[in-house]
């Protein structure tokens, strides 16, 4: 071999160990100082774009859900309940969407706050189905839930018949809910919205609504003897087979207090009938609000089991609940009063409890519901809708505002006061004291707006828009065919906002917290949350990925929330974004009041080991030397080229 090739080996084999060395007795800083340069130039380079083009846009804060886009003066609030006015400090913002940018989407994994769903809704007697690809958000930064007459073969297990069945649904619309993801407890909840349809066409059920997080809704088996549960001790050791959660088991499973009830009450900050049908007419003969109105209720159990009013009748003296306010033009529900949850000798859906072949399982919920007369208004143009939100004192012997309360109010006015001793006098029940999850959506069905009862000579068993035989067409309410083929109804949210008073430790952010875990539970009976097959209830969120056309330059929400990638296509999102296209906001709960459990939390930490430094040198020895191999056998038969 030439001196000169034995000269150039040795210097590149001293140049490979120097850089073995160099790396495995400082790998970090060196590497660490590269990256920083890199950074340092990059964010110079993007210090100097925002100058000539201004970023409009904040990073979000992934460890809250305020959205950057909701102004500062929304940042706080104040109590609308009058008496508290002067006792009760500013409310601070704790959750904001805004939904601003247009073409959000929620299918299952593409939003850390929101899901839309998919799936059919067994329950209310429902005419349709809860499609995913039915809910976005628009160009006019509106959440946008439209309603449409299109069929869907549904195959699949009816939860409430307890069967296998196979049907096709000739509606589809949209849900969209926060479970699981984002829940609060006590405070102010408020959204501006745009009704959908058309004011005096009956037949869609917009609803806005806050339901405890131990019920998933269409999940029909997470409801059964949940469902609105709202008695938190042991009163009527009669009840201890139709609550599932009752106090009177004395039972800590899943982390839960002993002798403290459980359930999934639900508050319908407004449930919407549309409709021609007006007060002191037709089935509001008897009360002096007629369609179009909302409905503000509270759903509660235990109800009134004895001397309950009728439904289309006036309470009778001591039939129903004292106390309650009401504001002006807003009346008392006289059509619906609750339901009897029957789940006969067979106990229903429910596979929790041992006794569930027992008729005791049956029992009364009540609606605490009162309607507040709409106008035209409420169809063509926003209004904000809010509840007021305060949990039950400590005080057992607590009274008016002091036991729990929730209020309603329409464009800052008052509609509705139920405070929690209203309740307790009647069924010991309180108001809610569960972290609860927000859900929007329109319903279409038989129980809601349509003809009651059936109209002459119509079957009112099968309800089809498309079709061309009458008697498939005969039982809608005047024009909502119409209404749903020429014109889809859109039902249009502007902003949704949640408050909580800082100052009262009980406000919590959190869909298991210390005093009402649910976690645990969740994941004990999935069963109950998750789609048929499913091991899981929700996805994963998904961070990028999706596809995207590198062209337009507002794909992925643009620079300041993703980039499409040139050689892939497909979205790669910026810091404090999230999403499949980069669209959605990343956020989380500021403080995880349950997290997971892992191996520490049952005192295994595992083998300790430490590595001695001369592993890392051998380590690198052997790098170093499978290097020189490499090197020689490429310089094997390599013939210099002659200087002459």
């Amino acid at each position: 071999m030439p001196v000169e090739e034995q000269t150039e080996r040795r210097r590149r084999l001293i140049h490979l160990l120097f850089l073995g060395f160099t790396f495995l007795t400082n790998p970090c800083p060196i590497l660490g100082q590269e990256e920083e340069q890199d950074t340092t130039t990059a964010s110079s380079s993007s210090t100097t774009t925002s100058t000539s083009t201004p970023v409009v846009k904040a990073t979000p804060n992934p460890n809250d859900w305020i959205d950057v886009d909701t102004p500062t003066s929304a940042y706080t609030t104040q109590t609308l309940v009058s008496e508290l006015v002067d006792t009760l400090p500013l409310f601070d913002l704790v959750m904001s969407d805004e939904f601003n940018t247009p073409g959000r989407t929620f299918n299952d994994g593409a939003d850390p706050m929101w899901t839309a769903l998919n799936k059919n809704d067994y329950t209310n007697n429902a005419l349709h189905y809860y499609d995913e690809n039915k809910i976005r958000t628009n160009a006019d930064g509106e959440l946008e839930i439209t309603t449409t007459a299109e069929d869907t073969e549904v195959i699949g297990f009816d939860e409430v018949k307890q069967e296998r069945t196979r049907l096709t649904k000739h509606f589809k619309s949209g849900m969209l809910q926060s479970w699981n993801k984002f829940c609060f407890t006590g405070g102010i909840i408020e959204a501006e919205v745009m009704l959908p349809g058309k004011w005096n066409v009956g037949g869609l059920w917009p609803a806005f609504w806050i339901l405890g997080n131990l019920s998933r809704h269409t999940y029909v088996g997470s409801s059964s003897g949940v469902w609105p549960w709202s008695l938190l001790k042991c009163t009527n050791e009669e009840m201890i087979n139709a609550q599932a959660l009752s106090a009177c088991l004395g039972a800590t499973h899943w982390g839960m207090k002993q002798g403290v009830g459980r359930g999934a009450p639900e508050v319908d900050i407004f449930e919407v009938q549309p409709g021609p049908i007006k007060a002191n007419t037709g089935m509001y003969l008897e009360t002096w609000v007629g369609e179009p109105f909302m409905s503000a209720s509270y759903q509660v159990a235990p109800g009134k089991s004895w001397d309950r009013p009728g439904p289309g009748y006036w309470p009778g003296p001591n039939q129903w609940y004292h106390g309650i306010q009401t504001g002006e033009n807003t009346t008392i529900n006289i059509m619906f009063y609750g339901n009897w949850n029957f789940f006969g000798k067979s106990g229903g859906s429910s596979r929790r409890l041992k006794n569930s072949q027992s008729p005791a399982r049956n029992y009364w919920s009540d609606a605490l519901s009162y309607n507040r007369q709409l106008t035209s208004d409420h169809f063509e143009r926003r209004h904000k809708y809010r509840l007021e939100w305060g949990l039950p004192s400590e005080d057992e012997d607590a009274t008016g505002l002091d036991s729990g309360y929730l209020n309603w109010y329409l464009d800052d006015e008052f509609v509705l006061s139920i405070r929690a001793d209203n309740i307790k006098n009647v069924t010991n029940a309180t108001v809610p004291t569960e972290p609860s999850s927000i859900l929007f959506n329109t319903a279409i069905s038989t129980d809601w707006g349509f003809p009651q009862p059936c109209p002459p000579g119509c079957p009112c068993d099968t309800y089809d828009c498309n079709s061309g035989w009458r008697m498939e067409t005969c039982g809608f309410p005047p024009n909502f065919c119409d209404m749903l083929k020429n014109d889809p109804p859109k039902y249009r949210v502007n902003y949704v906002r949640v408050y909580q008073n800082k100052q009262d430790e009980r406000h919590k952010v959190g869909c298991s917290t210390p005093e009402r875990p649910t976690r645990e539970y969740i994941e004990a009976n999935m069963v109950h949350f998750a789609l048929e097959g499913e091991k899981q209830a929700l996805k994963p969120i998904q961070r990028g990925g999706g596809a995207c056309d590198s062209a337009n330059v507002t794909s992925c929400g643009g620079e300041i929330m993703g980039i499409c990638s040139v050689t892939k296509r497909t979205c790669e999102c910026q810091p404090g974004y999230t999403g499949p296209t980069c669209l959605a906001q990343e956020g989380s709960d500021p403080f995880d009041w349950d997290p997971p459990d892992t191996m520490k939390d049952i005192g295994y930490y595992g083998p300790s080991l430490t590595v001695s430094p001369f592993v890392y040198i051998a380590i690198g020895a052997v790098v170093i030397m499978f290097g020189a191999i490499a090197s020689r056998r490429k310089m094997e038969g390599w013939v210099p080229i002659p200087d002459h």
